[in-house]
């Protein structure tokens, strides 16, 4: 059963703000799946997935295969496997990759914590790597951990956003028809063959407009924009102020509304919750001091949480400082503490950068700053590689 898009390779638009397989998404995942066995009157199949990832990437004109080529400084093929992951009822998943290539595929599995991920070697072409996939579930050997599924997905390694909803109906139509694929006339040529020698009734199956292919050098900046786009689509205003000084906060959560137009901004009462559900961007607000005492417990849970691990999480320290009542280089010297703070958490995927905002102040100049300070924020949680991040800010 192939997956893949009526046209092949044209990049999408944005789409939804990613999900992965924690919470409620693990919940909606089994449920959906239940839904299908109910409707189907019996059963739901065992399903498992090939991912054939031999390829070279000669087209995209750069030594590293396409599959590995780093997107936000993370292999393509890792955001597939992650899509993959996400759907609870796959039980396995076979990567076929060149032996050339096996040590690496190791790596990105253990760095980025894949789970349900098998090996084997491919072939000397897309056909025979699929083969290799398919027989490595079909043989039952003592040893062996994988179980024979009913059905088998075959999925490109550089179609890294593709949906469970996708996924279900082809499984659907494969179970009714034999086989399915999404485009005759565009797609891949292994429907042509089903149909040409094994006498099946196929079933041409709609995909959605982002499972698109990344083929070209261009594709991977494209990739590169919509992951972006949807790990911008919460941002938590981390506040432990007194009362009286609050209200700073509020209203900068308030320009935060204002400027980050469509995304999610919530105050983090509950942080564990909210890093739970994979928020990957986080404004740290003190008011009065330029300790890093709040910052850094926010950076504590983020290292706990192990979140950085599959995205970039950005983390904004806002200080509104009085610049008459605190000695200059007294407090400077504290302030400027964040550059050494940024260089050490970046090493684990946190980007962080500070924000000084002067406080207190005239009404009027106190929010043409909050709109400054929200701006500056917009723009570090949008563009992720920007120079500014690891940087002291001012507005």
């Amino acid at each position: 059963m192939e997956s893949g898009p009526p046209g092949g390779s044209g990049p999408a638009e944005p789409g939804p703000r990613l999900r992965g397989l924690r919470g409620a998404d693990a919940t909606a995942s089994a449920s959906s799946w239940s839904r299908f066995g109910a409707e189907a009157g019996c059963r739901a199949p065992a399903v498992a997935a090939v991912l054939p990832a031999g390829g070279s990437g000669e087209r995209m004109g750069v030594p590293t295969p396409k599959q590995f080529c780093p997107i936000l400084e993370r292999p393509l093929i890792s955001y597939t496997l992650q899509a993959l992951e996400r759907v609870s009822w796959i039980r396995d998943i076979v990567v076929a990759v060149t032996g050339e290539n096996m040590e690496t595929m190791k790596g990105i599995i253990q760095r980025y914590r894949h789970k349900r991920i098998s090996l084997v070697e491919a072939g000397v072409t897309r056909h025979r790597s699929i083969f290799n996939g398919l027989k490595a579930l079909a043989e039952d050997q003592p040893n062996c951990r994988l179980s024979k599924p009913e059905v088998v997905i075959i999925h490109d390694a550089v179609r890294p956003f593709v949906e469970e909803d996708v996924l279900l109906r082809v499984v659907t139509a494969a179970q009714e028809h034999g086989c399915s694929d999404y485009d005759l006339e565009f797609g891949t040529e292994c429907l042509h063959l089903a149909l040409k020698y094994s006498h099946i009734k196929a079933k041409l199956v709609e995909g959605s407009p982002d499972l698109w292919k990344v083929t070209y050098k261009r594709d991977l900046y494209a990739a590169e924009s919509i992951i972006k786009e949807r790990i911008s689509q919460q941002v938590c205003v981390v506040m432990d102020t007194k009362e009286n000084e609050e209200h700073v906060g509020r209203c900068l959560e308030e320009m935060l509304k204002t400027e980050l137009n469509h995304v999610k901004v919530t105050s983090g009462q509950d942080l564990q919750q909210i890093i739970l559900e994979q928020c990957y961007n986080f404004v740290c607000v003190n008011v009065m001091t330029s300790d890093f005492e709040e910052t850094q417990r926010l950076l504590n849970m983020l290292e706990e949480s192990n979140l950085s691990i599959l995205y970039p999480v950005v983390v904004i320290s806002v200080h509104f400082l009085d610049y008459e009542s605190v000695p200059f280089g007294q407090r400077m010297e504290k302030v400027m503490q964040i550059r050494e703070f940024a260089k050490e958490v970046k090493k684990r995927n946190i980007l962080l950068s500070g924000l000084l905002i002067y406080f207190p102040q005239e009404e009027q100049k106190l929010q043409e700053s909050l709109r400054q300070g929200a701006t500056i924020i917009a723009a570090l949680i949008k563009d992720r590689n920007s120079g500014l991040i690891g940087q002291l800010l001012v507005a």
